[in-house]
């Protein structure tokens, strides 16, 4: 039974370490925001999208809903600007304040 236990636990602690993401900073999402809207094509702003997903989440959770309501303006107006050439990357700044202010 004590073989069990152990095993059980090991098991779980080692999920939980596997499973474990890094939720990326509000600060950090907004720097690359930033950068987006000078060159909407970079591969950052790719990333970017998944990780103000993983934000939203968390913040979902929390009951933020105007910080969530934010982040997915953001998120919209990257996606836009990443796959529209002639999108207007000013959309991008104008949601930056948004965020500042709701999360």
């Amino acid at each position: 039974m004590k073989f069990l236990t152990i095993l059980f636990l090991k098991f779980l602690l080692l999920s939980n370490f596997v499973m474990a993401e890094t939720i990326p900073t509000k600060s950090k999402i907004l720097k690359k925001a930033s950068y987006c809207f000078k060159d909407p094509q970079a591969q950052v702003c790719k990333e970017l999208v998944s990780e103000i997903e993983k934000l939203q989440l968390v913040v979902f959770d929390q009951n933020r809903f105007k910080c969530q309501s934010s982040l997915l303006g953001l998120q919209t107006e990257i996606i836009g600007a990443y796959f529209f050439n002639n999108f207007s990357n000013e959309r991008i700044s104008l949601m930056i304040p948004y965020v500042v202010k709701n999360c």
